[in-house]
């Protein structure tokens, strides 16, 4: 005699059954929860919505308690409901978790109150950035007090990496091939004439960075702004992005910026550090 192979379906089916089952087994559970998650599983394997009955079907469970439970979890946020044909689907809430669980290890996040710290303190504009593909991206900018300079715009320093001590911080420590592919995208753009066009220069700039343990952007982006940036480390090992703050030219006496050096170094360390604490 012929079996016939059960469907899709049907097939759905006995794993939610199982699912179901299965937790029920395991003793000190609670069975409203188990259904709640088993419901969430199985709506979220059909993408199309699913319907009240066929979602009793599917879980082995009777019509009315599918019904209580899938009303609680709209209620909640965590299904909503399409249309009466199409049923229900998966709600807006289950992306707000995982938005609210990744921005609990998002350095931008972490760094924030004390990035904005010392801004104050120092009693000028700062900024955090990463490398974003080959871009530049400031993830954190705090301006300074009256009378402090106006950072160059954001859509600009995207693509000015060589140009910028954020940039330059950052680039000192990715491998040469990453430098290739990120200068090949941008280019060495001259925006005044201490920009730097080549790359030998660039190549010869990094290195000093790496040295000396921080970057300048002297009047390379903007005449008259000077930045100084220190990279950002998880403890220390990769590099995650840097901080950087803006002076005026005329305010970057050698002695200032020795003090701002020191500042942003002091200040970087303590920032890698909190952040390999926070995530061990």
């Amino acid at each position: 005699m012929k079996h016939e192979q059960p469907n899709q379906f049907e097939t759905q089916a006995q794993s939610a059954k199982a699912l179901v089952t299965g937790a029920e087994q395991q003793g000190r559970t609670i069975q409203s929860v188990d259904r709640a998650l088993t419901v969430l599983e199985t709506i979220a394997e059909a993408r199309d919505g699913m319907t009240v009955s066929s979602i009793s079907e599917m879980v082995g469970l009777n019509v009315s308690t599918c019904h209580h439970l899938v009303t609680t979890l709209v209620h909640r946020g965590y299904l909503t409901q399409l249309s009466r044909t199409r049923g229900y689907a998966l709600g807006p809430r289950l992306g707000e978790l995982v938005e609210l669980s990744e921005s609990e290890t998002d350095p931008a996040v972490l760094l924030e109150k004390d990035l904005r710290d010392l801004g104050a303190r120092l009693g000028h504009g700062v900024q955090f950035a990463v490398l974003s593909e080959t871009s530049l991206l400031t993830k954190l900018s705090f301006p300074g007090g009256e009378g402090s300079v106006a950072e160059p715009s954001e859509i600009e320093k995207m693509t000015a990496l060589h140009a910028t001590a954020t940039g330059k911080a950052i680039l000192a420590w990715i491998p040469d091939t990453e430098l290739v592919r990120v200068i090949s995208a941008n280019g060495l753009t001259s925006y005044t004439p201490r920009s730097i066009t080549s790359l030998s220069g660039l190549v010869e700039e990094l290195r000093l960075v790496r040295r000396r343990k921080y970057a300048v952007d002297d009047e390379e982006l903007r005449d008259g702004v000077v930045c100084i940036g220190t990279t950002i480390r998880e403890g220390a090992g990769a590099v995650i992005g840097s901080i950087s703050v803006t002076v005026s030219a005329e305010r970057a006496t050698e002695e200032y910026r020795q003090h701002l050096i020191k500042e942003m170094i002091t200040a970087a360390n303590t920032f890698s550090n909190k952040l390999r604490t926070l995530k061990t």
